[in-house]
């Protein structure tokens, strides 16, 4: 039994190799490569902070790193606190005092204003002070081997946040239930 001919000249090697390598996308001039170069850090940057929008800890700043930040931030996140409610108040009590009522009804609204300011800053301070305390005093039982500096301030300033400005995004709705997922799927 003999073999078919192939019917064509065997290619030259250089040939045969030119067909195995895959075309390179080289930039053309260097305006073509910065634009590709832009192109890819955008990517990557995008990448980025849709995981640390997410959370991932390998994309969030040091500060937000580790297991203790995340229990922090879980703690606060999971409770409905004074100090998220301060800035909403202080704005609402400020455009109040700015509208000019009649002078019987201003008299009322400036005296609210000048008495119910101390009172919501000694209730944020408060609220502070304790979520601080009792988040070290958790995570330290938690986690007894990992470095628990400043996550009392954190969870603190955390928790004077406006919850829908808070950085990253909470995880635990108020109650510690878990937030649903709302990203689309593909």
């Amino acid at each position: 039994m003999t073999t078919p001919a192939k019917g064509r000249p065997t290619p030259k090697r250089a040939e045969a190799q030119g067909r195995r390598r895959s075309p390179v996308t080289a930039p053309k001039n260097r305006k073509e490569a910065y634009r590709q170069a832009r192109e890819r850090d955008r990517l990557l940057r995008e990448k980025a902070r849709e995981g640390m929008m997410r959370g991932e800890d390998r994309y969030l700043p040091a500060r937000d790193r580790g297991p203790v930040r995340k229990f922090a931030r879980d703690f606060v996140d999971a409770r409905r606190l004074p100090g998220q409610y301060f800035l909403p108040a202080v704005l609402v009590i400020m455009l109040l005092s700015m509208i000019p009522f009649p002078i019987e009804i201003r008299r009322w609204v400036l005296t609210i204003y000048t008495m119910s300011l101390p009172v919501v800053l000694v209730l944020v301070v408060g609220s502070s002070f304790y979520v601080a305390g009792r988040v070290k005093k958790l995570a330290a039982a938690r986690f007894p081997d990992e470095d628990l500096k400043g996550v009392g301030f954190y969870a603190a300033m955390r928790s004077s946040q406006i919850r829908r400005l808070r950085f990253p995004k909470p995880t635990v709705q108020p109650g510690g239930a878990p937030v649903p997922d709302s990203s689309p799927k593909k």
